[in-house]
Parts: structure tokens; sequence; C-alpha cells
């Protein structure tokens, strides 16, 4: 490992290695170090359903997924790895009045934005996707250009992009401390050696307020266990991914015909948890079943969790932190991060080199909790 680097990025998940290929294919940052405590996909980056959506309640969130959805589209040519991009749509169910009048509200948004998002009644539901059952259901809206991908050769194109470009990849190694002299960051502890430097990017994730501990900052996200499970393949059927914004409830079909989802459990306890429970499946197939109800003998193949990263207003924390100079967050996705990467890596590495004035590192600054400046962001699943 490198004794100095000119960044330092915490963490080698999706958002880490998206902004350390930027800063080096951009920017021509060479010295670039990512720490990683892991192997590669062992974090939320790989244990995701690889959804690509558009549809969101704010200006902010539409504007940065229409560009990652675009960036996504064309990942595979770019970086030369297969990452099964599908454009299946996105269909978002809503079983309230008051969530009717949010989606017509978001839809609105995303139209006066270029999206050809469109509001369904319930026939026109059941004609997008015929197995659900509607019962309850009171609107849906329906996206055709949104997306499912594979998470793995996502990160694994980015990855070998970033070294291709110089980038050092510290797999299987901890950080252990930040030193910082006057103010300032000097170091960067591992338990495989020091790491001189004055600038470093916290993307570890749901391990990002423990990261910012280090350096005597404070974070106010909190990991969430999220479980996620696959089932055995099916004759393709299902064209979007479907989500219920009653209960959280999110599945889709891969492209190998497994169905490949999860639901929302409030109860989980709180912690960096990813083990598994016999409670999700009795959740999680109570409500597909509820949705649809053709695949309630299909069997389960493989279940597994990863964490959330959940912000008090649902909306992430980016930029440099007023407490240390050149210390860059870039956490606190919501379980969105995956999606939301293609966007955002480009933005932070260029303001961490240029100081880059994009409205998103305002808007997403940590200290808008210290002026009360909270956001709101409706269209949160799982």
């Amino acid at each position: 490992m490198r004794p100095s680097a000119d960044v330092v990025v915490i963490g080698g998940g999706i958002m880490g290695l998206g902004v350390a290929y930027h800063l080096a294919k951009d920017h021509g940052v060479r010295r670039v170090t990512v720490v990683e405590r892991g192997y590669l996909c062992g974090g939320a980056s790989g244990r995701n359903g690889g959804g690509v959506r558009a549809q969101w309640s704010t200006e902010t969130n539409v504007r940065l997924m229409r560009e990652a959805l675009t960036r996504a589209a064309s990942f595979a040519g770019e970086m030369k790895i297969n990452v099964w991009f599908r454009r299946g749509g996105y269909l978002f169910l809503a079983r309230s009045e008051q969530r009717r009048r949010a989606l017509e509200e978001s839809v609105r948004l995303q139209n006066a934005h270029g999206l050809s998002t469109r509001m369904l009644d319930v026939a026109d539901a059941r004609r997008v996707v015929p197995e659900l059952d509607t019962t309850g259901v009171v609107a849906a809206s329906y996206n055709p250009d949104d997306a499912v991908v594979f998470p793995w050769p996502f990160v694994w194109g980015y990855a070998e992009a970033a070294r291709r470009h110089g980038v050092e990849l510290a797999l299987h190694t901890r950080v252990t401390g930040i030193d910082l002299d006057g103010g300032e960051i000097r170091r960067v502890r591992t338990d495989k050696g020091d790491i001189e430097t004055a600038t470093v990017v916290n993307a570890a994730g749901a391990w990002s307020p423990e990261v910012a501990r280090m350096a005597g900052v404070s974070l106010p996200n909190h990991p969430h266990r999220h479980e996620i499970c696959s089932t055995e393949p099916l004759k393709p059927f299902l064209g979007p991914l479907v989500a219920d914004l009653s209960n959280g409830l999110y599945f889709s079909q891969s492209t190998r015909g497994e169905i490949v989802g999860g639901v929302s459990n409030p109860d989980v306890p709180e912690g960096l948890d990813m083990g598994s429970s016999r409670d999700f499946l009795s959740l999680y197939a109570r409500a597909l079943v509820r949705a649809c109800p053709v695949l309630g003998r299909v069997k389960v193949l493989r279940q597994w969790s990863g964490c959330y990263d959940l912000t008090p207003d649902a909306n992430p924390i980016l930029g440099e932190v007023d407490e240390v100079p050149r210390f860059f967050q870039v956490s606190g996705f919501m379980g969105h991060g995956f999606m939301m990467a293609p966007a955002i890596a480009p933005r932070l590495a260029e303001h961490v080199v240029k100081g880059s004035s994009d409205p998103i590192f305002s808007q997403w600054n940590l200290r808008r909790y210290r002026e009360g400046r909270l956001l709101s962001e409706s269209m949160i699943i799982g």
C-alpha cells in the first residue's frame, strides 16, 4: 500500500469507487487510494436489487436520476463489462387517496423535466402487469424508461476502470483512525499501515458515522438492516419492477428469471447487522402474494441482507464538512446510493478537486441539520 496519497477514499462500494474513478480519469488525480474493509460487493453495493429509476418526488432527485439512467445505459460500453441493463420500467402502486395525490404531484414534476411517467388507473396497471391483484389499489404511476441492472459487474466495472487509471484498491484493510494536526487531516491509519494525506472522502455507507467520528465529526445517519431474497427462475413474465408504496414491497424479475424483492420492516434491531431472519420471509411472502397471487408457490432459493444508511430527512449528506477541511462526505443514501452513484460520483470528484458549486453541495451539506433546513423525499421504498 502506498505510504501517501493525494486522496484517500474510505469505502470500496460503488460510490467510493465511482468517485476514485472520476478523480483519476476526469481530473488526473493519480495518487488515489481506496480503502475497503472487506471485499468488493461485500457491502450494500453488492446486496441491493439493482433498480435504477427517475421516479422521485423532488426536483433534485429527478434531475440527478435522469442523468444516472443515461450513464447506466452506456456503462457497459464505456467499461467493457456486461451489467445486464434492462429497461422494464417501474410501476408504483398507491392504496390511499393521500398516496394517489402525492403520486400525481410527482408525475407532474417528472413530466416537467422531460420524463415519460404517467398516472394509471387500476385497469391500466393490470394491463402493464396482468398478474397483479389490484384489490385496494386506487392508482399507479409508470415510467417505462426506468431500469434494473445486475449490481456486481457494475461495481467490478468501476473498480477495474479505476485501476486502469492508477487508483490503488486496498481491500480487506480496516481504517483504525484519522489523524489531525491543527484541525487539518494529516494521515489515515489502517491495520496495514498509515497513509499520509490531506484529503479524505468518507464513502463508507452505513459505516460512515463510525469513520466520521475518527475525525471528530458527528453524522446523524444510522444503519438499518434491509433483507432481500431471490426465487427459482421462472419463464419471463414481469416487465417492470413493481413497488407498493403502502408497505415498501418491491419485486422484479431478473434476466435469468428469478423474482428478486424485499419489503419494509421497521422492527429490525438497530445496528450494523447483516444477518437474515425468518420474520422477513413471512412479511415479504404475505406482501408479495397479496400483490401477485401467482407467485404463492414459487420457491425461495437465496436470502441475504445489507444495511440501509438512513438520514433524518431521507436525503444524503454530501460535500466538505465545516469542522474539518478537506473531509468530504458521501453517505446517507437511504438504500438508493447504488442507483444515484453514476450521477453523484463525477460531481463529488469535481467538488474535491475544484470546489464545484453544484447546488447539491449546499442543499445536502451536513450543516443543514444544524441550521434546521430539513428536506423531504417521499418516494422511498424497501
